[in-house]
């Protein structure tokens, strides 16, 4: 999300139209005091339309209450003057604050229409390849009516969107009245992103027939029974058309204008006044969520993440990927299918009381497009500092070292209590200051060696990504800041001396981002410890939400609010950590390409950049050539590696599949081969570590015994680590080698 501490470019006065907004010309830019948590995951392309939404009481984008449907008239669907001076005001925002040079012409204006029509049908499965060439044609026109604050393309082509949905699900019911063929040999193209549009009714017919049947042998699969997939089908289909029909004149602007933002950078976006009212009262109210980051790909709501401490993360059943087909309230509701939903809609279902029960049908990501799903009980919870706090533990007797202990830190997330600072509490919870004690702790029980364990670390305040770094650097900088206007401030240690002095590894995965790559790219600069894992995940940019009724003096219309990017962020090297994030300097490969994850997948994402480095001083550096080879060869024989990189590979396969067979007998057979690559691997292993392997799709699952199994699986990189860590000590002659020590 945006700093905590959101500050607002304020207006002048001396407007000369009442639709001309003002713009002072050294408007007081937010400061980036805290660092944003990443806000956008994996896909194929990733696109602004894919909205995150952080299901934790202090980390929610805005949810409409719909507990029922009233429908929209197309009268009511044409742009309003408010729309068009809400237009005028984003335009000199982007133009004058926007970290990115900002130009509205031509080329702009096709692309902000082809990414319309890209959110509005991300599967091109409603329009015509005849409705996107008649509008794109009108594109040359488009930078100067948006110039105007004219919007009538726009909804022009939503309400031909909609005609277009209700006749494609008038088809889709009269295709649920006849029966299927699953021995005939043909597959189903179920990620069309990057098809071309279809060009006749009659192609779009074939799709669509190729669609419900791929929807009804997926439920066959799960055992449902014909009567009962013909009526879930229905439900679905009639949902998508009710749920179009929902949409407010605000809703069709602000598909749209987020189109046009993310044709600039994809983490600029607009909140209608109605969006904005409703993330204003869910920050409000006592509804609790399941602590997991959302996204909308397509028709799926997909788990880009689970948070530290949430129920999701610690029911050992939710992971990353796996997609949300339905929702249940309370342990004995009706599981209603969510295929086809607008996230906020989604979200909705799922947020409620703290201590309620609600159940998600999820789709698992390694069981791919044709896989099976589970139900997962849940108990909604907020999410309290104390849930995402560091944790330590010791690594004794590393297979390499035996005579060696490592100690190991899990920092979830870069917390700081700031309502309890800002009271005066001295004694108030901070990431920094619960490292500082660990260490002590650590220390005390003689350690060797120190891992600082960042994955999953999404981020937070900048603040802590600062003094966390202190604790291991005598003084100096930590990291640079550069505004829109080419400003450069620069972050130093604010506690000169060392914490701890020892030998220090960090672990980080392609989820690592923001002020966990602060954090990695000062340890790496300084050269005061090795980067181990994958490459981050590329988020090095600063955001601030901006209230646009500012720019309007005297106006009472709401305009609602624009999240701008307006700063980046560069390591003390001088190397941003936009796109392409850390890179580790022993790498662990798992298997997934990670070329299109993170920032990376964004289309649009800033580019990489460099400016002139600070001034500090580097500590000698460890040569990793040795470390690398020797981690390697124990990879190479490890069954936890082994189990890692068999499921990595299997993902990178459901990644880059496309096509699905709709053959009965072979979707059969393909579902039964990749459970057996998934459990065969990981059975070993456990097997080996003297776990019996617990069966997550069992009717009754022993969650004790779930989360000591998570738990060994995920220390498999900890204790590589610890094993590169012990390397390092070992390498070190003896006599010189620094002792951890702690400094008042």
């Amino acid at each position: 999300m945006a700093d905590k501490r959101m500050t607002t470019i304020y207006p002048r006065s001396g407007c000369s139209s009442p639709a001309c907004p003002t713009l002072p010309a050294d408007a007081p830019r937010s400061s980036p005091g805290e660092v944003g948590r990443v806000d956008a995951g994996r896909r194929r392309r990733v696109r602004l339309g894919t909205v995150l939404v952080f299901l934790a009481v202090w980390l929610c984008v805005s949810c409409a209450a719909v507990a029922e449907f009233t429908p929209v008239g197309m009268a009511e669907l044409f742009p309003s003057d408010r729309q068009s001076k809400t237009t005028l005001v984003i335009n000199k925002v982007l133009e004058r604050f926007h970290y990115r040079s900002f130009r509205l012409d031509d080329g702009f204006a096709q692309q902000t229409l082809l990414n319309y029509f890209e959110d509005l049908d991300p599967n091109r499965s409603f329009f015509l390849d005849r409705d996107v060439e008649r509008f794109t044609r009108g594109a040359n026109r488009l930078d100067d009516d948006l110039d105007e604050g004219k919007l009538d393309l726009a909804f022009d082509i939503f309400r031909v969107y909609r005609m277009r949905v209700d006749s494609r699900i008038e088809y889709a019911n009269k295709l649920l009245e006849q029966d299927f063929d699953f021995d005939r040999s043909e597959t189903y193209r179920f990620d069309r992103e990057d098809a071309a549009w279809a060009k006749s009714d009659a192609e779009l017919d074939d799709i669509w027939r190729k669609r419900v049947k791929y929807d009804y042998l997926t439920l066959k699969l799960a055992d449902e029974s014909d009567d009962d997939i013909r009526e879930q089908l229905r439900k679905r289909y009639e949902g998508i058309s009710r749920r179009i029909h929902q949409f407010t004149a605000d809703d069709v602007y602000q598909a749209f204008v987020n189109a046009y933002t993310r044709t600039l950078e994809p983490h600029t976006s607009y909140m209608s006044p109605s969006t904005s009212e409703n993330f204003d009262i869910s920050m409000r109210l006592k509804l609790e969520g399941i602590g997991a980051v959302l996204s909308a790909e397509n028709e799926y709501t997909v788990i880009q993440r689970t948070i530290a401490g949430g129920p999701a993360r610690q029911s050992g059943q939710v992971h990353s990927g796996d997609r949300i087909i339905g929702v249940a309230q309370g342990e004995q509701g009706d599981m209603e299918d969510v295929i086809g939903w607008r996230l906020q809609d989604v979200v909705d279902k799922i947020r409620g009381p703290k201590g309620s029960v609600v159940r998600l049908e999820i789709l698992p990501k390694a069981g791919g497009s044709g896989g099976r799903s589970r139900e997962v009980e849940l108990v909604r919870n907020e999410i309290r500092l104390e849930d995402q706090a560091a944790k330590a533990y010791l690594i004794e007797k590393p297979a390499n070292a035996p005579d060696l202990r490592i100690g190991v830190i899990e920092v979830p997330a870069f917390y700081r209590d700031f309502r309890a600072e800002s009271e005066g509490s001295r004694d108030f919870t901070s990431t920094t200051r619960d490292v500082r004690r660990l260490i002590a702790e650590l220390q005390g029980k003689g350690i060797d060696g120190l891992v600082i364990d960042l994955r999953g670390n999404g981020g937070g305040s900048l603040t802590e990504a600062t003094s966390l770094t202190g604790l291991f650097i005598d003084e100096g900088p930590v990291v640079q800041v550069k505004d829109a206007l080419g400003k450069v401030d620069v972050e130093v240690d604010p506690d000169p001396g060392v914490v701890y002095s020892g030998p220090l590894a960090v672990l980080v995965d392609r989820n690592s981002a923001s002020a966990s790559e602060i954090f990695a790219g000062a340890i790496q600069d300084y050269g005061r410890g090795v980067i181990i894992g994958e490459p981050t995940f590329g988020k090095g940019t600063v955001q601030t939400l901006i209230d646009l009724d500012r720019y309007m003096p005297g106006n009472a219309a709401q305009l609602g609010r624009l999240r701008l990017t307006m700063a980046e962020f560069f390591r003390v090297s001088g190397g941003s950590t936009q796109l392409k994030g850390i890179e580790p300097d022993i790498h662990f490969d798992l298997g997934p390409d990670l070329s299109d994850h993170g920032e990376r997948s964004l289309e649009n994402a800033l580019p990489w950049d460099r400016i002139r480095p600070a001034r500090y001083a580097p500590y000698r550096p460890v040569d990793v050539n040795l470390l690398r080879q020797r981690s390697a060869a124990r990879i190479r024989d490890d069954d936890g590696f082994r189990m890692l990189t068999s499921r990595g590979q299997l993902l990178t396969e459901i990644n880059n599949q496309q096509e699905i067979s709709l053959r009965e007998s072979e979707r059969r057979r393909e579902s039964e081969r990749r459970d057996r690559v998934l459990k065969e691997e990981r059975n070993r292993f456990l097997r080996a570590r003297g776990l019996e392997p617990v069966d997550e799709d069992a009717d009754e699952v022993d969650e004790d015994a779930l989360e000591r199994q998570q738990e060994v699986i995920d220390r498999i990189q900890a204790e590589e680590a610890a094993r590169i860590l012990a390397d390092v000590i070992v390498m070190q002659d003896a006599a010189d080698r620094p002792r951890a020590a702690m400094r008042d």
